[in-house]
């Protein structure tokens, strides 16, 4: 008996120990991973006791709520989640601790037209160029996706580029809305979005493959937590949930 009160004691004092360290972080991330995190942070927070305030924003671009905007500001954050060379960018600026640094996943771009309008075949460089060259309207992203496309994928196609950049909103919701014909930007981002239909992912051969990353701020509050979060969100047990979002697992 004398042995099950001390055992008990022990786990009872653990359990104290573990809700004294529990600490509400602060996670700033853009939104190729946003959906994964959405569904793994809540799971993380159970498990852990920590509390995560989100706060969202694109990876680069000139709306203040990107994330090296925020940074620049000096609002404070414990991890930040983003687009790899943008991450690799703030670590250059002594502004994210390179030790930190996470490999979380792969996303790719894809295509979506608002729902109930005929769903386009894009499987070819050929079908593609066709798409985007009778496409009244396409809208595409003030991030990476959208930099790529477009700087480079109309110019792979052999085809002018035309389009618009949509600063901060997500782009399904401007083709949801009957703004634009079509869309186009990081899988990940375009599936949880009512409204539109899903065509699928680029051809392989025109494919820009963006790699997220995540680190942890130089004025972090919360270090030691942010690790044990970014660990969580790059473990093995995370994968099929970053899979279910659009993403692909990073190789390892």
């Amino acid at each position: 008996m004398k042995a099950l009160l001390n055992t008990l004691t022990a786990l009872t004092l653990g359990a104290l120990a573990l809700t004294a360290q529990a600490e509400a972080l602060k996670v700033m991330t853009s939104g190729g991973f946003t959906a994964a995190y959405k569904l793994l942070g809540p799971q993380y927070a159970r498990q852990s006791g920590d509390t995560l305030e989100t706060l969202l924003g694109p990876s680069m671009g000139k709306a203040p709520e990107a994330i090296p905007n925020r940074l620049a500001r000096g609002e404070q954050a414990d991890v930040v989640i983003m687009v790899g060379y943008a991450l690799d960018e703030l670590i250059k600026q002594g502004k994210v601790d390179p030790a930190s640094r996470v490999e979380l996943a792969d996303s790719r771009i894809g295509l979506v037209v608002r729902q109930g309008a005929p769903k386009p075949a894009i499987g070819t460089d050929a079908e593609l160029k066709a798409v985007l060259s009778q496409a009244k309207s396409i809208a595409y992203s003030d991030s990476a996706s959208g930099v790529y496309v477009e700087k480079e994928l109309f110019k792979k196609l052999g085809m002018p580029a035309k389009g618009s950049m949509i600063e901060r909103l997500p782009v399904a919701e401007q083709v949801a809305k009957g703004d634009y014909e079509v869309g186009l930007q990081q899988v990940a981002e375009l599936l949880p979005v009512p409204g539109v239909t899903y065509v699928g992912k680029l051809p392989e051969d025109v494919q820009s493959v963006t790699r997220f990353a995540a680190g942890i701020p130089v004025n972090a509050e919360h270090p030691t937590q942010a690790r044990a979060l970014l660990h969580y969100l790059a473990s093995p047990e995370a994968q099929p949930v970053v899979q279910s979002t659009g993403l692909d697992s990073v190789s390892r």
